[in-house]
């Protein structure tokens, strides 16, 4: 609790020196223009962002089966950081004399790259998900035909049914039941 209540000490008096720097520092017009800006990413955020993500995530729980929902979601969740981080670039390029070489690349097609990349690697994850599952039920498949139905040594999780002269599966209850 010690530990707890000096951190949070700690924090209010840096958020208190970050006020005190913003008001003594900063321009007033600045200040105003920052407050438009902060006021306008939380109208961005919750008015836009928010409710297209909810829409998207609606639409994958319908539509996608489970299996490749996750990797949909991942990919979606990538693609969707990379693209925050370059809009402001894609937006200022060319704005900067050719001496500030950072805003003369590309961005519109290193983000299409990017995204592509990602794309590319969910897919091949996603395959090689599919490989190892169906390599899985093929090696369940295969070892279930293997075993004798009259073999003395059931395997484990069988019952033999000497009454009907067949083997029943356990349920993780106990009951017998398949």
């Amino acid at each position: 609790m010690r530990l707890r209540l000096t951190l949070a000490g700690a924090g209010i008096l840096l958020l208190l020196f970050g006020v005190f720097r913003l008001v003594t520092q900063i321009p007033f017009g600045s200040l105003l223009i920052l407050a438009l800006w902060l006021a306008g990413a939380i109208l961005i955020h919750d008015g836009i962002l928010s409710p297209l993500v909810l829409a998207i995530g609606w639409g994958i729980g319908r539509l996608v089966p489970p299996r490749a929902r996750l990797f949909l979601q991942g990919a979606l969740v990538a693609a969707g950081l990379v693209t925050v981080v370059a809009i402001p670039m894609i937006y200022r390029q060319g704005s900067q004399p050719a001496s500030k070489a950072l805003l003369q690349q590309n961005f519109g097609g290193n983000l299409t790259l990017l995204v592509g990349i990602i794309a590319g690697a969910t897919l091949l994850a996603y395959a090689v998900r599919v490989a190892r599952d169906q390599a899985a039920a093929r090696t369940l498949a295969e070892t279930e035909t293997e075993d004798e139905p009259d073999s003395p040594m059931p395997r484990a999780g069988v019952e033999p049914d000497l009454a009907h002269g067949q083997t029943q599966r356990r349920t993780r209850m106990g009951d017998g039941d398949p």
